[in-house]
């Protein structure tokens, strides 16, 4: 991912050694799957006992507070998760946090994260890193000309079998006992997860469809214009396997095509406001339909408002913990402190002319009643 930097104002920077580092990664999956597989058969003995329990994804659109939640959760001591330092290098888990450790280095300053979003990150913060995991084992997951959907129907053994040891190395090397993972891409493979750990937690943030689509509108207008200034930005996003924003945008096919090309067909068109909402409706119609269908998959769920995470932080924390199962009184600290500091974004506005706030409630009206929200 692009960073920001902060001695230049606004533009963002993507430094020359992760973006060639990251490049010759990519270029060498099979070699870093098979040294993967070398070390789970170098790591048997020490991770034999180690299961994959309960483990939690947050997952939603893009822009909902997934980050946030994921950073809450992650200053848990039972919890770990990837993280930016985990990043071209996530094949060898064990072995490079094992290195790392050992480095002495003193952890890097905090820095506002490439959204510009008020999130202070460096390379101990949690990050969605797994993604390139589910790409190498399902090509044309990104491809908004046929379905995302990874529904369970449908399994890979391969992949089973390596992601489930992936995440076992990164437990025993942070001697942890969770495991938490933030990918927005998951919404499309909630099926799949769930039939894979039968006892997993989803979480799942939504948003105001007019805040909401503000805030995509702007994320992908800064990738853009990022983009002119240094041709690297759009690369590293897709190196990072990252397509929601950026010059290589895409959008996620959740089994419904015409409801895909209505996105694609408004963006290119140059109606950024339309296609979001379009597919600010793909998202949470599709998740709506899928909990209201699916009661082993609506128990392991938990769908919040993003709003009442900043103006009711104490209950949605509370409530996250007791959804996760995770021990409240090993948080108390971190409820505190999360407690204070959330709060609605300040620094931009929605800012739509009164036809681009018909088209939200018009396209998005049925959906968000079906979550509560009043257009």
């Amino acid at each position: 991912m692009p960073s920001s930097n902060p001695n230049s104002g606004k533009r963002l920077d993507v430094p020359s050694g992760l973006h060639w580092k990251s490049r010759f990664f990519a270029a060498t999956q099979p070699a870093w799957q098979m040294l993967s597989n070398l070390e789970t058969r170098v790591l048997a003995d020490e991770i034999r006992d180690i299961s994959v329990s309960a483990p939690i994804y947050v997952t939603s659109l893009a822009r909902s507070g997934t980050t946030i939640v994921t950073e809450l959760l992650a200053r848990h001591p039972a919890v770990t998760s990837h993280r930016y330092g985990d990043f071209p290098a996530l094949w060898t888990p064990y072995w490079r946090n094992w290195l790392a450790d050992r480095s002495h280095r003193p952890p890097a300053r905090l820095v506002e994260r490439a959204h510009l979003d008020r999130i202070n990150i460096n390379n101990d913060s949690p990050e969605a890193v797994e993604e390139l995991i589910w790409t190498r084992f399902f090509p044309g997951l990104h491809n908004p000309d046929s379905s995302n959907l990874l529904d369970g129907s449908r399994r890979n053994p391969g992949f089973d079998t390596f992601y489930r040891s992936h995440i076992r190395k990164l437990l025993a090397v942070r001697e942890a006992s969770r495991y938490l993972a933030k990918g927005n891409y998951n919404v499309a493979r909630l099926g799949y997860l769930h039939n894979l750990f039968p006892d997993a937690r989803f979480l799942i943030p939504i948003r105001h469809p007019v805040n909401h689509i503000a805030s995509l509108v702007k994320q992908h207008r800064l990738f853009c214009q990022a983009h002119q200034l240094d041709k690297r930005v759009g690369r590293q996003l897709a190196l990072a396997g990252h397509w929601e924003f950026g010059p290589y945008r895409r959008p996620v096919n959740l089994g419904d095509d015409s409801a895909t090309r209505a996105v694609t067909a408004a963006w290119s068109e140059g109606d950024e406001v339309l296609g979001w909402a379009h597919l600010w409706v793909s998202s949470f119609d599709y998740i709506f339909k899928l909990i209201n269908e699916l009661k082993s998959i609506s128990e392991a769920t938990y769908i919040f408002k993003y709003e009442d995470l900043c103006s009711q932080s104490e209950t949605i924390i509370d409530q996250l913990l007791e959804h996760t199962g995770l021990d409240p009184n090993q948080f108390a600290e971190a409820r505190q402190e999360y407690s204070e500091k959330l709060s609605p974004p300040d620094y931009y506005q929605a800012d739509f002319s009164d036809q681009e706030l018909a088209t939200i409630r018009s396209v998005c009206g049925t959906v968000a009643t079906n979550f509560g929200y009043a257009l």
